[in-house]
């Protein structure tokens, strides 16, 4: 199918090569020098043959693009192009205005409104910017690794640090991990996400940018403090943020990972849903990279973020994944991560040992969120065996940061060797009661108030799956209960977390 595509895309746009049609105004080839950054525009090519004109224009990020419903008036063509992330506007109208020698193209995309000038093009600079197309490969299985038995915890640079990340920060979040006692708690991967990535050398090995001197010498760093190095890249020919991404290279990035001592890899779709559009496509390009991982000899835990399309719960571990995002990004705000966890986790059938649904990272710490509010995220994400990742700058937590993030007994909840996660056994307006049973027989119990003020609130033993209680302990609080008391003052956005333990009722949670 993609040599079809290839084909209809390389004969649109082909260059003019007619004596006849290299004299239309609207024929021929045209190239940019200093394009944007996004969409990246290097190249402008049309065709007019027997009173039609084709074309396409390509980009950095999405390659060639076909002119669709072209128009030429004089020697001005108008044409749509496909538009990604934008509901409203599936395709935008583009204008290409032709004299002599020189193009002016103006048009939209996504959120990037673009105004390029560019020459004509000669046939060199048609062949060194002409997109070369991969093949994926048939979708296969790959078995289980033993790898992530519990959720991944540890520390992504992406939620503080954006894009403007580097080496000596990274050194930095590996101290203070292995320093304060979040290594201890089970926080022990450092992730480098967007942003590390320089150019590819004249064999095609993508090399870190002046940000990371020496990428092996971070990772044995990092691999001192008793941690483990993670890294970022996309299927596409771009990342999220406009770094080099892995298509095309896929088999030699993954053998240029291994060869530093990554041990994990967020996989980020970014500009490969133009290329991956549908379930098989997306399927194919994350086997892709699953088996070549594999076939590094590397264990790497392999994160697939692609927004929780095409049910990825469904086949994530088939292809290689130990984690997978349920949702589009986390921000620091109450009303985002609970929508994405009290919505957006995930189907809790699809998460178990070895695979986990990923409702993105945590924001414990960013500041966007009152003490409760992280409570209940924290909560939230341990009820739901959630990966714990962090991400703010470590070296500014607060006390209450520090003891909310290292809470032992809220961590074992997450980390439980049984795997279930958790879900909602009853809800009442803005009030929810989740059951999480564990590998010992006891049952975690979480009582979530997401509404404005505090609120009365109380379980029973049959939310626990239990026909009577024998135990309550407040896992916040570190303190153990009264048998009878059930009922409790829930703060706005607030939580409760309980460990309890009772006769069993006939049927199981």
């Amino acid at each position: 199918m993609l040599r079809a595509i290839v084909s209809m895309v390389l004969m649109t746009g082909a260059l003019v090569s007619s004596a006849s049609e290299r004299r239309s105004p609207v024929g021929g080839a045209w190239v940019f020098d200093n394009a944007p950054p996004y969409p990246g525009v290097t190249m402008l090519e049309v065709t007019t043959r027997g009173g039609r004109t084709t074309g396409n224009v390509t980009t950095a990020w999405y390659g060639p693009m076909v002119m669709q419903n072209v128009k030429v008036e004089g020697d001005q063509v108008s044409f749509d192009l496909r538009n990604l992330n934008d509901k409203a506007n599936a395709t935008r109208r583009w204008t290409a205005r032709l004299s002599g020698d020189r193009v002016s193209l103006v048009g939209d995309m996504w959120y990037a409104h673009v105004e390029q000038a560019g020459r004509r093009a000669s046939a060199d600079d048609v062949t060194a910017r002409r997109f070369k197309f991969t093949e994926l490969p048939a979708l296969g299985t790959i078995a289980p690794d033993g790898q992530a038995k519990a959720p991944p915890m540890g520390w992504s640079s992406w939620n503080k640090f954006a894009e403007h990340i580097d080496d000596a920060t990274v050194r930095a979040m590996a101290d203070y991990l292995a320093s304060s006692g979040l290594r201890d708690a089970g926080y022990i991967h450092v992730n480098i996400d967007d942003g590390w990535q320089g150019r590819r050398d004249s064999s095609g090995v993508l090399q870190p940018n002046e940000k990371f001197p020496d990428m092996k010498a971070l990772a044995d760093y990092v691999h001192s403090r008793g941690l483990k190095l993670g890294i970022y890249s996309s299927p596409g020919p771009r990342t999220c943020a406009g770094y080099q991404g892995s298509y095309g290279h896929v088999a030699q990035d993954a053998r240029t990972f291994a060869a530093w001592g990554i041990d994990y890899l967020k996989y980020d779709l970014c500009s490969g849903e133009w290329f991956y559009s549908d379930a098989d496509t997306v399927k194919r390009t994350y086997y892709e990279m699953g088996a070549a991982l594999q076939a590094t000899g590397r264990p790497v835990i392999y994160s697939l973020c692609e927004y929780g399309r095409f049910d990825v719960g469904e086949w994530g571990r088939s292809v290689g994944g130990h984690l997978w995002r349920t949702t589009g990004d986390i921000t620091d705000q109450y009303s985002s991560m609970a929508a994405i966890g009290f919505e957006k986790n995930g189907n809790a059938a699809h998460a178990g040992p070895g695979g986990w649904n990923d409702p993105d990272m945590l924001e414990v710490g960013n500041g966007g969120m009152s003490d409760d509010e992280y409570r209940t995220h924290m909560t939230l994400w341990a009820m739901s065996a959630a990966p714990l990742l962090m991400g703010h700058d470590l070296r500014q937590t607060s006390p209450a940061m520090l003891e909310l993030l290292t809470n032992r007994e809220v961590i074992a909840v997450d980390q439980d060797a049984r795997g279930v996660q958790g879900r909602a056994v009853y809800k009442d307006g803005a009030t929810e009661i989740w059951a999480k049973p564990l590998r010992d027989g006891s049952v975690a119990i979480a009582l979530f108030n997401r509404s404005e003020s505090a609120a009365q609130m109380s379980f029973a033993p049959a939310d626990a799956g239990l026909a009577s209680l024998q135990s309550i302990r407040n896992l916040w609080q570190a303190t153990e209960l009264k048998v009878g008391e059930t009922r409790f003052t829930v703060p706005a956005h607030g939580a409760v977390m309980l460990r309890v333990r009772g006769q069993p009722l006939s049927r199981n949670l």
